[in-house]
């Protein structure tokens, strides 16, 4: 699910790409060495090469200093409804040519600022122990259906086939505009993680399971007797959720999803790389097998 998406789909269909916006020079009266560059050229031309429509709303950050001389670095962050994407664009101090894509250091691993970003320290996980060969970072979302279908792919094969290379760890990314019981159901996995640790993947299994049985209304009656079934002590589940006490963490966790410029669920980070989308497992099989194949060498 990708709200940025749904936002430029209808003007695609209806033929409004570019918003109307006369033909103008990429970049207009550039500022000849000095790092300051002229924001609305910059986002003219951000808007026709992303075909970003006006709904979105496009915010240019101030340069600043890049490792590729010559070249400055300038976040750019597009938001619609809430929900934002980050990327980072670099522009020539002439401000007349701009370049997209990512700076790497050949003796690092090229992911390193991905996995710089991502915490997986007191997150839920499974399978191998911390300081594995590969960590699997899956940022999800409850009421999603195709996490439904990653969840239990990854459930029912990953602990078969590398019980001893790779561990698995869970990330919220509840995309609330569109899922209405997304974020208490990812508050109440919280609670379950604090309260009973393990037990988070009881209640991960169950809330796939039944998610199409579960809606907002419904939710917490339905989780309640699911704790029930656990003996759950209910007086503190109940404590931990209503003093709003995790919220922080699951904002944590969304700002951490925009700042790797994650707009969908389900997505993946293998050792930092970054798979968006439920990723078959045939296919997720080989992508592991071949970075173990990078890692033992």
């Amino acid at each position: 699910m990708n709200l940025l998406t749904r936002a430029l789909i209808p003007s695609l269909v209806a033929g409004a790409i570019f918003a109307q916006t006369p033909a103008k020079p990429a970049l207009a009266n550039p500022v000849i060495g000095n790092p300051a560059i002229d924001k609305p050229a910059l986002e003219r031309f951000i808007r026709r090469l992303k075909l970003v429509t006006p709904q979105v709303a496009v915010k240019i950050g101030d340069p600043k200093p890049s490792t590729l001389a010559g070249l400055l670095q300038v976040p750019v962050v597009l938001s619609f409804n809430q929900v934002t994407q980050e990327m980072v664009f670099y522009v020539s101090r002439d401000g007349r040519r701009i370049v997209e894509g990512n700076i790497y250091e050949i003796a690092r691993n090229p992911f390193q600022r991905e996995v710089d970003i991502i915490r997986t320290d007191r997150q839920p996980s499974f399978g191998a122990p911390v300081g594995a060969p590969i960590t699997l970072v899956l940022f999800s979302d409850f009421q999603c259906p195709q996490c439904r279908v990653e969840a239990k792919s990854l459930r029912e094969h990953l602990p078969g086939e590398f019980a001893k290379e790779v561990r698995i760890v869970f990330k919220d990314l509840p995309l609330e505009q569109i899922h209405p019981w997304s974020r208490p159901a990812a508050i109440a996995g919280r609670a379950v993680f604090r309260l009973a640790g393990p037990a988070f993947w009881d209640y991960h299994d169950w809330i796939f399971e039944h998610q199409s049985e579960i809606t907002a209304e419904n939710f917490q009656p339905k989780f309640t007797e699911w704790a029930k079934t656990k003996s759950l002590d209910l007086v503190q589940l109940s404590r931990v959720i209503d003093t709003h006490a995790l919220d922080a963490e699951v904002d944590g966790q969304i700002a951490e999803a925009r700042k790797l410029g994650i707009s969908s669920t389900p997505t993946l980070f293998l050792n930092g790389r970054k798979l968006s989308g439920s990723v078959d497992w045939p296919t997720l099989s080989s992508i592991i097998k071949a970075d173990l194949g990078f890692i033992n060498k």
